[in-house]
């Protein structure tokens, strides 16, 4: 049985982790970098905090050749999906991870001490809602009275809204199953699921083994930001803030390459996720990497979402959202 959980409280559960995770952190009371004898701090002595998934950043900069010679130490640790890897961002049990569009938004309703410090755009292709191969679905609006699975707070969650709105209905109109992508998949495979609003390279995953197909795709409603995000504390301490910007310039270089280099990369996404490669090829063609500026229009693109989850009652509280972005790193400019 597959059990759908009220969004109110599944946010104000988030909002009890985040204040016990802020309790139980101590992370402000960490010693300060030492400084170079140019004034500057000294990376040799900063171990940088970071979060990821499967198949994201570590296995991109790395696939780049990007984590030869890091002056700092990285310490990695492994998220299902976005929401948990910021509730320890909040928590400063990290420093700084890559998330979707959603997972901000949601953090910064629950009060988190965060802010967005880089941003990209992976396409919209990859981002999807499929029904299994024999479904009669053919439009959004048969989506009503269905069972759509999809990951609390995630880029996916905002997909569907938009789709579902546009089709004049809202998340009271189907039965959501809120299920992190894994649980989806299975649940999806063996017929429990009308519809999955997904990501690649899950889409693809999907395709691949159910032959799923997919009912619409992101294009035309939503955005494809992949967001890089950073704990306040790890903002004001100079050391870890030298080496997020190198992250940052890091990152820039290896979106480039795995555009460039879609097949390259494409291979050790399937080492990395243990996806098959014909999966992580279709996955990577479709992501057409392209690292942005965090802009007004993104700003306001983010602002967008967070109103359509406030007026649709799933994030109980107003924000505001260029509240939550920092724009230091604009200023780098990377040479490839």
């Amino acid at each position: 049985m597959i059990r759908t959980i009220r969004p109110r409280v599944l946010l104000a559960a988030l909002a009890l982790v985040l204040a016990a995770g802020s309790a139980a952190c101590g992370g402000d009371d960490e010693p300060a970098v030492a400084l170079g004898p140019d004034g500057k701090p000294d990376l040799t002595k900063v171990t940088l905090r970071i979060g990821d998934q499967k198949g994201g950043l570590r296995a991109l900069l790395g696939a780049a050749g990007e984590l030869a010679k890091v002056p700092y130490k990285i310490e990695w640790k492994e998220f299902t999906s976005g929401p948990p890897l910021l509730e320890a961002v909040h928590a400063g049990a990290l420093d700084v991870g890559p998330v979707g569009n959603a997972p901000p938004v949601f953090a910064a309703a629950a009060g988190s001490k965060i802010k967005v410090v880089a941003v990209s755009d992976l396409g919209l292709k990859g981002q999807a809602i499929v029904v299994p191969a024999n479904s009669p679905l053919r439009n959004p609006a048969e989506l009503k009275g269905k069972r759509v699975a999809v990951a609390k707070g995630s880029s996916a969650h905002y997909h569907l809204l938009t789709v579902l709105a546009k089709a004049g209905l809202s998340f009271k109109d189907i039965e959501p199953q809120y299920l992190a992508p894994p649980d989806a998949l299975a649940a999806f495979s063996s017929g429990k699921l009308d519809a999955w609003a997904i990501w690649d390279p899950y889409t693809a995953q999907a395709e691949a083994q159910t032959k799923a197909r997919t009912l619409v795709d992101g294009t035309g409603y939503t955005t494809g930001y992949n967001v890089l995000v950073a704990g306040d504390r790890a903002l004001d301490d100079a050391g870890r803030e030298a080496a997020i910007r190198d992250l940052v310039t890091r990152r820039i270089r290896a979106l480039a390459w795995s555009t460039d280099k879609h097949k390259e990369w494409a291979k050790v996404w399937s080492k990395d996720t243990g996806l098959p490669l014909p999966v992580a090829e279709v996955a990577a063609q479709r992501r057409i990497a392209k690292a942005l500026k965090i802009d007004d229009e993104f700003v306001r693109n983010e602002q967008a979402l967070a109103d359509a989850f406030h007026e649709q009652g799933l994030i109980p509280t107003e924000i505001d959202f260029a509240k939550f972005v920092d724009r230091r790193y604009n200023t780098i400019e990377v040479t490839p």
